[in-house]
């Protein structure tokens, strides 16, 4: 009924009787729309504000910590900060405490030996907190509130992927460290 507007039925008719009608049921939509859309849209956010407010977004803090579980995977494999700080400092000392008539094989050990060590020390440590952090978020499931969990089939991805660069990284670095991978070498 209200499809058709003024212009066409002025036009069209030509007769005052039919843009009076056409007019009046434009108004009664408007009208009947009004009271209608205020109610519609109070009840939508009151219910999207409840549904916010009671469930949130599931599965962010799990997915953040797959993340750096992934994250601190990948530095234990390439190398951190504070484990390059360490080690330079490593060096150092040795330099400071090896005399220079010492032998060859006590100034390797010494100022390269330690530092070696100490940078694969930082690696497990990198490596065991993210084989820690991704085991906790692939078992948070198990723990957590009773129900079926809702959450992103890409955290258990992510987790995993975590877990694996945290082994991988660990195995490196205790392979690093007992002389197993890339020792130092004979001094004879």
């Amino acid at each position: 009924m209200g499809t058709r507007t003024v212009d066409e039925t002025e036009a069209g008719a030509g007769t005052e009787r039919d843009a009076t009608a056409v007019e009046a049921a434009e108004s009664d939509d408007v009208t009947e729309a009004e009271p209608n859309a205020e109610p519609n849209a109070e009840q939508d956010g009151s219910e999207a504000g409840e549904e916010a407010e009671g469930e949130g977004p599931r599965g962010v803090g799990q997915g953040a910590a797959a993340v750096v579980s992934a994250a601190l995977g990948l530095v234990s494999l390439t190398g951190s900060w504070p484990g390059t700080v360490a080690a330079a400092r490593e060096t150092l000392l040795g330099q400071l405490e090896t005399a220079a008539d010492a032998g060859v094989a006590t100034q390797v050990k010494e100022v390269y030996g330690d530092a070696w060590n100490t940078t694969a020390l930082w690696g497990g440590l990198f490596a065991l907190t993210a084989l820690i952090v991704g085991a906790v978020v692939l078992a948070r499931p198990a723990f957590g509130t009773p129900g079926p969990t809702l959450r992103a089939p890409w955290i258990a991805s992510v987790a995993w992927a975590g877990v694996s660069l945290g082994v991988i990284g660990l195995l490196l670095a205790v392979l690093k460290y007992t002389g197993v991978l890339l020792g130092l070498p004979a001094t004879g």
